[in-house]
């Protein structure tokens, strides 16, 4: 009559908390993707050469 509630075995985690983990794990990876893609699209985005603004020979008189 003494039972023991049963333990999860070793390395195997119970109730929410492996699924929280999990969730957490999926969060940060995809966090850390969209980090690499923005760092990258910065730097091919300062690569390119800008060209100074044309100036037009004709420019209208302004005040």
């Amino acid at each position: 009559m003494t039972d023991k509630p049963e333990k999860p075995e070793k390395g195997e985690k119970s109730g929410w908390t492996g699924k929280a983990a999990l969730a957490g794990a999926a969060i940060g990876s995809a966090a850390l993707a969209a980090a690499l893609l923005y760092a990258s699209r910065r730097k091919e985005q300062a690569k390119k050469p800008t060209s100074p603004p044309s100036r037009p020979e004709d420019a209208p008189e302004t005040d």
